[in-house]
């Protein structure tokens, strides 16, 4: 039976009111043996059928008593394991002291996404890895819950209506200009703001929010979230312009070179879908995560009443992947009404990157989780259309570069998945245009643009950070890089 929200909330209310009637501190023993608290989460069969959040978030009487768990180490461990070095042991106390402003109010001193990062950074292998509670008990499941605290105190700062706009301190005369609009772009343009400097945001879609917006589901991360942070840079400021491609609206060089900016920072990510290069891959029916995701995100295709946009009705559907990527298409395609959904990944399930709470809903959803398998082809009928997969069973051998032990295939184990939709989600590689646009620009040979410790890229006053720079990883250590190359620029301009 799916645990009650309501009945969460009570439990812990009770919980705190003894905690806080005693006039004793507690002692660490007592710390870690108060219960970890459940997030709160929609029932499993009621969510399969909507777009809603999964997750409910903390009562204010679960997150102080969440909050209790700390120890307040003063080696601050969790600390290092944070990209942008928030203040965790201060913001957790200003938590179970009930003081839920100053929380916020420590969480902003180093994020601008606190909602955001509350929702979707992997905690588990960041802040969360190496605390001390967790570690006691064995179970970094049992680490205090830092990403689910910082939630809470985002969303009690909105529903307060407490959100302030950042300070702008006096204009400059500098420009500079972001291109892209995800969380590395949205860090650096907000930096950049705040030391006076004008921004200008060219984003080649027809919505700023980058891959918060087309890439992360409704159910994982609500768009009026995403789309608060850019109301935020707006008030600040920035100028905001779409359907603006660098590299073919305007060149990169023609930003310093003609239109006056002064520097520029590229975040344009790793959008470029990776294939598995199999037989049946062009069949009508085959899909990357990419495009999927953003036909049913940004272009809402999931809301049948009010948007036209085009996407492929399944029945039964293999993703190919482990990654969270793989777990928001195929709760994706539940939600769209497919029958049956399959995930095919090649590791066991220890090895798999994606979150374990996204595949713990996944699993709640009805989704089928077929490990140690891969496909080989992919077939159609006389029409080009899919009809099914021939996979592969493997088994693992040594650890690989990753770290992760290497599948091996099994020798004659194939065989056949009846299905009508593929959808790959092996990975993405980095946005590949300015590169191609730009023969100054040095990068690596996975198309990464090459950086110095300052953001820095080859070209003069040119600087790059997130996911082009780091390949496909986290919001939280985009941010970081994001975070890294204002401070470079405000530099630079400093000296101007």
């Amino acid at each position: 039976m799916h645990p009650d929200p309501t009945q969460l909330a009570e439990t812990a209310r009770r919980e705190l009111e003894e905690i806080l009637a005693s006039d004793k501190p507690l002692t660490p023993k007592q710390r870690m043996s108060i219960t970890p608290q459940i997030m709160p989460a929609q029932d499993p069969a009621i969510r399969r059928g909507n777009i809603n959040e999964v997750a409910l978030g903390y009562s204010a009487e679960q997150a102080r008593l969440e909050a209790q768990r700390c120890l307040q180490c003063k080696n601050a461990p969790c600390v290092s394991g944070c990209p942008v070095r928030i203040d965790i042991p201060g913001f957790v106390q200003a938590v179970a002291d009930g003081d839920f402003q100053q929380a916020i109010d420590i969480i902003k001193r180093n994020s601008l996404l606190p909602a955001v990062c509350g929702r979707v950074c992997p905690q588990e292998t960041q802040c969360q890895a190496p605390c001390t509670v967790g570690r006691a008990l064995k179970d970094v499941d049992k680490a205090v819950s830092i990403g689910r605290l910082e939630r809470f105190v985002a969303d009690w700062e909105r529903v307060q209506n407490k959100t302030e706009t950042p300070a702008v301190k006096p204009e400059t005369g500098h420009k500079v200009a972001v291109i892209g609009s995800g969380p590395a772009s949205i860090t650096v343009a907000a930096d950049v703001r705040r030391a006076g400097h004008a921004v200008t945001m060219f984003e080649a879609f027809h919505k700023p929010g980058g891959v918060l917006l087309y890439g992360i589901p409704e159910f994982r991360l609500p768009k009026k979230i995403v789309q608060m942070e850019i109301d935020t840079l707006t008030a600040m400021g920035v100028k905001i312009v779409n359907n603006f491609v660098v590299g073919r609206t305007r060149g990169l060089t023609d930003l310093l070179e003609k239109d006056g900016f002064e520097a520029v920072f590229i975040g344009t990510g790793a959008g470029l879908p990776k294939f598995m290069n199999i037989e049946g891959e062009n069949l009508v029916g085959v899909f990357s995560a990419n495009e999927y995701l953003t036909r049913a995100n940004l272009m809402r295709a999931y809301d049948t009443e009010r948007a036209d946009t085009p996407i492929y009705r399944s029945r039964k559907v293999a993703v190919l992947g482990g990654g969270n990527v793989a777990m928001d298409a195929a709760r994706t395609a539940i939600r769209l009404g497919a029958a049956e959904v399959h995930i095919v990944y090649r590791r066991t399930e220890k090895e798999m990157p994606a979150r374990v709470e996204e595949v713990a809903h996944a699993k709640e959803e009805g989704v089928i989780f077929h490990i140690l398998e891969n496909a080989k082809r992919i077939v159609g009928n006389e029409h080009g259309l899919v009809t099914g997969m021939e996979c592969l069973r493997y088994e693992l051998g040594e650890p690989d570069d990753s770290g992760r032990r290497r599948p091996v295939e099994i020798k004659d184990s194939e065989f056949m998945m009846e299905l009508d939709t593929v959808i790959v989600a092996i990975g993405n590689d980095s946005n590949p245009l300015i590169n191609q646009t730009t023969p100054d620009l040095k990068a690596n040979k996975w198309g990464n643009i090459i950086v110095d410790d300052n953001g820095l890229t080859s070209l003069p006053r040119v600087f790059a950070g997130g996911d082009i720079v780091l390949g496909a990883a986290t919001v939280i250590l985009a941010m970081g890089e994001g975070r890294r190359a204002a401070d470079s620029i405000n530099k630079l301009l400093a000296k101007a």
